[in-house]
């Protein structure tokens, strides 16, 4: 078996600890400590993440999305792929190195994504683009960490507290969509979302995006509204 390389590290903001970039041949992962964030391979669902979201858009005619963590660009890429050219993406990303992997050793990943002109990246934390926004999104999707426990960083604990889904509900235009992604179930966060206010489904998708190995979650709460 090819073993794991190490192709460079990147310091998290705000004392988060490190991240690690490996790679075994064809294969990248992206490391924090002893925990994998994201793996090239396993792609599906974090594409499923932009896919579920774009489809409960509707007929918007100009959707502005949100999302946070670019991760390895298979949520943007995807997102991408189902919106017009009217659509705007910004995508909070709050540790650069993981930008320059993409324009890097992993830009064959992300394609043309990061040149797309409907796209904008915001280096810095995702809660404070969400926090400064009143009404400004028709969906924010996020894929931080390893979902709402804060595996890998307790401050993106504030993204799925209460007042973390408060901020992104005042942030999300009438009817707009709050996705969130997760490596496992969690009741306790669902039943955050609904006393926040959201219509809650929850979707089973497999990480590879066909019909075997691990299951991840997936969020979809809706803001009322039109």
């Amino acid at each position: 078996m090819i073993p794991w390389s190490l192709v460079d590290t990147a310091a998290v903001p705000d004392d988060g600890g490190e991240l690690r970039l490996m790679r075994r041949g064809a294969e990248y992962s992206i490391m924090s400590g002893a925990i994998e964030l994201m793996n090239s391979r396993l792609s599906g669902s974090e594409k499923a993440l932009a896919t579920l979201a774009c489809a409960r858009l509707g007929d918007r005619p100009r959707p502005h999305l949100l999302i946070g963590g670019f991760g390895m660009g298979f949520t943007l890429r995807a997102a991408l792929e189902h919106l017009g050219p009217q659509a705007k993406v910004t995508v909070g990303e709050l540790v650069p190195a993981v930008i320059a992997w993409a324009r890097g050793p992993m830009a064959h990943l992300s394609g043309a994504c990061l040149a797309d002109p409907r796209v904008t990246i915001r280096e810095g934390d995702v809660g404070t683009l969400i926090r400064s926004a009143e009404a400004g999104y028709d969906a924010i999707l996020l894929d931080v960490d390893n979902g709402p426990e804060g595996l890998s960083r307790k401050a993106n604990d504030r993204l799925y507290d209460h007042e973390g889904l408060a901020a992104a509900r005042r942030a999300l235009r009438p009817g707009g969509v709050l996705a969130v992604w997760s490596s496992a179930p969690s009741a306790g966060f669902e039943q955050r979302l609904r006393r926040a206010g959201y219509a809650v489904e929850e979707a089973r998708v497999r990480a590879t995006g066909g019909r075997r190995g691990a299951r991840h979650v997936i969020w979809m709460a809706t803001a009322p509204g039109a």
